[in-house]
């Protein structure tokens, strides 16, 4: 790209590229959305949740027709629903809940993973969104909600407990519930929300209480705000809930909304750029955006008389790391709608000055790291791969700052707006409703 587009082109081209990863990574048999694009890689079942909440972007947006969406929307929904549910080592889902990682082709678990109750909060997400977005008496769109409202109800949000009050990370077949259960904030909010809204299997409100009881508030870099370390935690729930002027008993006591939260999680981002403490190459206040990515490691190289250690996939936090030198721009991008006066500057520097969408057909790949010198690209390393959960949010949130498209959608939906109250959470929105 030789010269600049218009800020609406640049979005509009970058949702495009990074919604083409959906068309093109699909088994269309089943539905199911290629979690990276390395070769022999399974589906991902948090993929193919923004997926699912993508397609209705894509309509709106003349990506795909109406007809087209509606197709691949049934494929995977019906898909979820006859596959094998039960305690089987080889099944797709058990309770409800699906495993986080299937084969492509089979549908079956893959890698002995785990069943995986945030994975699964993802894709039914996105089969909610289905259910709000195809709204029309024609027998192919009332089969959507049917099938939507059918596995959102299976879901057995208490079994997940297993006994306590939060809610576990999984299960696995072979060794029971996983030693770990969502206590402190992070992306979990949504799985809260969702559980607290079941018609079927609702989470008790002392859940909700359980996981708040952990949060941390703390100062950095002139911010005071809601911790949690990797970027991506402040906005994957947030992809389909709208927090603005809404709070909880924490965020009343604070005064602020999750929302602002975010926005002053994203200032603490840049600003620990800025200041670059660990000395990186390429940090400033155009260049940042730290979470959980793929990286150049595991390796240790002396660089410029300095002993560097870098990881490969890890979740790289701000400010007590880990930390490489490894930047995310689907991260940061996903940050539009919190502080698009620091976004917008970070993706024209990685278009233009970095180049890194040169020669990738579904936009930026995951990360990149300009300190680990690459003779394959003249920024540095460059991550070989695309994910699926890296490409949904650049499309979901970039519309959310356009036009406000998914959480005006997502208003309308009860089970969203019924978990909110039974949280506890009141004002704007939630008070007409």
């Amino acid at each position: 790209m030789t010269h600049k587009l218009t800020t609406d082109a640049e979005l509009e081209t970058l949702q495009r590229e990074s919604f083409h990863y959906f068309l093109y990574e699909a088994n269309p048999n089943n539905g199911l959305i290629l979690d990276k694009t390395a070769e022999n890689w399974p589906a991902s079942i948090a993929a193919t949740g923004v997926a699912l909440a993508s397609y209705p972007i894509a309509v709106e947006r003349n990506f795909m027709s109406r007809e087209d969406a509606i197709e691949r929307t049934l494929r995977t929904l019906r898909f979820f629903w006859n596959s094998p549910q039960g305690p089987e080592s080889d099944a797709t889902g058990y309770k409800g809940f699906y495993y986080h990682f299937l084969d492509m082709i089979t549908g079956r678990r893959a890698w002995l993973c785990e069943l995986s109750t945030v994975d699964t909060t993802f894709l039914l997400a996105g089969i909610l969104t289905a259910s709000q977005y195809f709204d029309r008496n024609s027998v192919e769109e009332q089969e959507i909600r049917s099938l939507a409202e059918s596995l959102y109800s299976r879901v057995d949000w208490q079994w997940a407990q297993n006994g306590g009050n939060a809610v576990t990370h999984g299960w696995k077949p072979e060794s029971g519930f996983l030693p770990y259960s969502w206590e402190g904030y992070d992306e979990a909010m949504l799985l809260y929300i969702l559980g607290l809204g079941s018609p079927t299997f609702p989470l008790p409100q002392s859940s909700y209480d359980e996981w708040a009881k952990a949060y941390e508030w703390k100062h950095c870099f002139g911010y005071d705000y809601l911790y949690a370390g990797s970027l991506f935690t402040h906005q994957l729930s947030h992809i389909w809930l709208d927090f603005r002027g809404i709070q909880d008993k924490f965020m009343r006591e604070k005064g602020i909304d999750y929302f602002e939260n975010s926005r002053r999680a994203t200032y603490v981002q840049q600003q620990y750029a800025i200041i670059n403490p660990l000395d990186f190459v390429g940090y400033s206040k155009c260049n940042w955006g730290i979470t959980a990515s793929d990286g150049p490691g595991p390796k240790s190289l002396k660089i410029n008389g300095i002993e560097r250690q870098f990881f490969d996939y890890v979740a790289r936090a701000v400010p007590y790391g880990p930390d490489d030198g490894t930047i995310s721009p689907w991260s940061a991008i996903t940050s539009l709608p919190f502080a698009p006066e620091l976004v917008l500057p970070m993706l024209d520097h990685c278009t233009y000055t970095l180049k890194l969408k040169v020669g990738n057909r579904y936009g930026f790949k995951s990360s990149y790291n300009q300190t680990y010198k690459d003779k394959s690209h003249p920024s540095g390393w460059v991550s070989p791969w695309h994910y699926g959960i890296n490409q949904g949010p650049i499309v979901l949130m970039t519309e959310n700052y356009r036009t406000d498209f998914l959480w005006s959608l997502m208003r309308g939906c009860s089970y969203i707006l019924n978990g909110l109250k039974r949280a506890g959470f009141t004002g704007g929105y939630l008070s007409s409703t």
